[in-house]
């Protein structure tokens, strides 16, 4: 059930995890780009394309490892992210690859010549948590059935 329409979209709010907030700083905010808002001693605000993120500190955390087959890949389950333009989401792997940061899926075409075929990638934080950056080449294939 759609609740309300697609469009305008609003910004989403995403609170989760991280064993250690200088690390979660180091990676959301310089490789990942993220401005920083508000902080406390236990959690970070950050922009994520637009969309508000907080990493909440827990000294303890670690995270579950599970993986579902898509497409031929062991996607990460949970995990979050966004879907970028074509051009913004190859700017993000640029950088990412140029960082050498360790994909879990690296950067590539899901669905190839199929419906929802997109760009996508996959890695993680410092903390563990799964994050997965995607683009179309049109956004119309986003929800796309057939």
């Amino acid at each position: 059930m759609n609740i309300e329409p697609l469009a305008p979209l609003r910004p989403f709010h995403l609170a989760f995890p991280v064993h250690d907030l200088d690390a979660a700083r180091t990676f959301y905010g310089d490789l990942l780009g993220c401005d920083e808002g508000r902080s406390d001693s236990h959690w970070i605000d950050f922009s994520l394309f637009g969309h508000q993120i907080v990493a909440h500190l827990d000294e303890n955390f670690v995270a579950r490892p599970l993986a579902n087959p898509v497409d031929g890949e062991q996607v990460p389950v949970p995990h979050f992210g966004v879907v970028l333009t074509m051009s913004a989401w190859q700017a993000l792997a640029d950088r990412l690859s140029a960082a050498a940061i360790d994909f879990v899926i690296a950067p590539t075409i899901r669905f190839a010549g199929q419906v929802g075929e997109q760009a996508t990638m996959f890695f993680h934080d410092p903390s563990g948590n799964a994050l997965e950056f995607k683009a179309f080449a049109s956004d119309d294939q986003l929800f796309a059935k057939d």
